[in-house]
């Protein structure tokens, strides 16, 4: 299976996921301002969409969207319990929080990252910091679902650690810097990160 990633960018959440599970994926960075792949190649070829993650399957089919993809590499490895079993309420847990990470916290970001106004910004701001606030009165153990790693984590640490990016305060967070910290040690993320040049 191949990757497309872009260092630091959504695709760090999946990258994480296989590392964790013990997955070897070849690696594909993309350029995702002039959406080419690093052997020059049209990503769009590979996903319309534009944007990263994109995972191609083994029979050469592709997988986009993050929270697809990291349930997908999850199923592949069901002994390493990355994700609750299917069909109880914390599988459902899960999927609220993988939505919720997708769809309020990671859009979130976006007038951050691309050229918005200062007036987009500032709104945009002040939504990732009600939505991160959101996370932190929600976290009761060490990671989402409690005790259990699941790939939601690695979702909400891939997207937490933008903020550092664009200067958003983290200061009023106590449980989410320690559920940071605790994810940066674990040799899952290490590894990935590793590889994508970020540490």
């Amino acid at each position: 299976m191949k990757l497309f990633y872009a260092p630091g960018a959504c695709s760090l959440s999946p990258h994480i996921v296989a590392c964790e599970a013990g997955l070897n994926l070849e690696l594909c960075q993309v350029d995702l301002k002039a959406k080419t792949t690093e052997s020059g190649g049209d990503y769009t070829q590979v996903n319309p969409k534009g944007y990263v993650p994109a995972l191609q399957l083994e029979g050469g089919e592709v997988l986009t969207e993050g929270p697809a993809i990291v349930q997908f590499l999850a199923e592949q490895r069901p002994d390493k319990k990355l994700a609750p079993e299917y069909g109880t309420l914390p599988h459902y847990r899960m999927l609220e929080w993988l939505n919720y990470i997708s769809t309020e916290v990671h859009k979130s970001f976006v007038p951050l990252f691309w050229n918005g106004s200062e007036d987009e910004k500032a709104r945009a701001s002040q939504a990732v910091s009600k939505r991160f606030q959101f996370v932190e009165d929600s976290l009761s153990g060490d990671y989402l679902l409690g005790d259990d790693f699941s790939v939601a984590d690695a979702y909400l640490f891939t997207v937490y650690s933008w903020c550092a990016k664009v200067d958003v305060d983290t200061g009023g967070w106590p449980k989410l810097a320690a559920f940071a910290e605790r994810m940066a040690q674990r040799p899952g993320v290490q590894k990935a990160m590793q590889a994508e040049g970020l540490i």
